[in-house]
């Protein structure tokens, strides 16, 4: 198969495991691309991105900036909060007038789950889903798997741990469709309060003790508590929740993990979820992961890209 299933990512239940792998194969020779003096290639060279990012966002929107510079497509950034949306205008005709200036992508981050599919139904280009709401957000459950896959080859039968904040997270909801997907067995582990009860149907094991988690894990995925989503308090303090749901060495030493992998979507609360030590130790590949989301972006672009030609 040298073509995605799908016009848009919209998100990872979206796509097949055969997308999956191709966006892996081309993210390969991408990844090989930037580490050359010259990091550029021409393959996007006639192609207008638009960034429409209506929530705030650093480290997502420069890996797509970059990634979207190096396949040397012409890039347009635009800010929600100085648009024409916070005068009344809708999220389609926002897009449809971007459109009518010639663009033939959108990358968008929008507040709403789901904004991405009503906008797929509304407009006539390529959409990708930089994250919707507390929804999907499906690059960085590429990159977090094409991360593991360097690290650990083959991820059929591995066991993921996914930590923290599941509740509130865009990030475990497309990691636990992208893991599966690939074969690869998927826990939670936090607070009752921040672990959606529809999560055991989806075939993901829900763990409440951080001990017995890690004992049972090769990967341990430390999420972010989003306090900005928490409109109430869902445990007794942050330090509270650091003692029960925090990663430390010694912790790795008593349960006896010497081989496991530790990651981190970003942005890192250094003392609250993970140790500092441990965040830039032998075990993390949290730096591997920002290099690779730009090989993967630039993947996802240029096949989209692609299809949109073929369309």
């Amino acid at each position: 198969m040298s073509k995605l299933s799908t016009k848009h990512l919209l998100g990872i239940k979206n796509i097949t495991p055969e997308d999956i792998q191709l966006i892996f194969q081309t993210a390969d020779n991408f990844k090989e691309v930037i580490n050359r003096p010259i990091k550029k290639v021409p393959s996007l060279r006639d192609v207008t991105i638009a960034n429409i990012f209506f929530e705030n966002s650093t480290r997502t929107k420069l890996s797509f900036e970059l990634a979207e510079k190096r396949l040397s497509a012409d890039v347009v950034n635009f800010s929600a909060s100085s648009s024409s949306v916070k005068k009344g205008e809708t999220l389609v005709d926002t897009v449809n007038n971007i459109l009518a200036m010639k663009v033939d992508m959108v990358v968008m981050r929008h507040p709403n789950p789901g904004a991405h599919v009503h906008l797929a139904r509304h407009v006539d280009c390529s959409i990708v889903n930089a994250g919707d709401g507390a929804h999907e957000h499906p690059t960085q459950a590429l990159l977090d798997a094409y991360s593991l896959r360097e690290k650990l080859g083959e991820l059929k039968g591995k066991k993921v741990l996914i930590v923290g904040d599941i509740l509130h997270s865009r990030v475990a909801l497309s990691n636990i469709f992208c893991l599966q997907k690939l074969g690869a067995e998927v826990a939670v582990c936090g607070p009752a309060t921040l672990i959606p009860r529809h999560l055991a149907s989806l075939g993901v094991k829900v763990l409440l003790d951080l001990k017995e988690a890690l004992r049972w894990a090769d990967v341990a995925n430390m999420l972010r508590i989003q306090l900005e989503r928490q409109d109430i308090e869902y445990f007794p303090s942050l330090r509270e929740y650091s003692m029960q749901y925090g990663l430390t060495r010694a912790l790795l030493e008593e349960v006896g993990k010497k081989d496991l992998v530790i990651m981190h979507p970003g942005p890192i609360n250094r003392g609250v979820e993970i140790t500092s030590d441990l965040a830039d130790s032998e075990y993390s590949i949290i730096l591997n992961q920002v290099e690779n989301g730009v090989a993967i972006r630039m993947a996802v672009l240029y096949l989209l890209a692609g299809q949109a030609k073929t369309a």
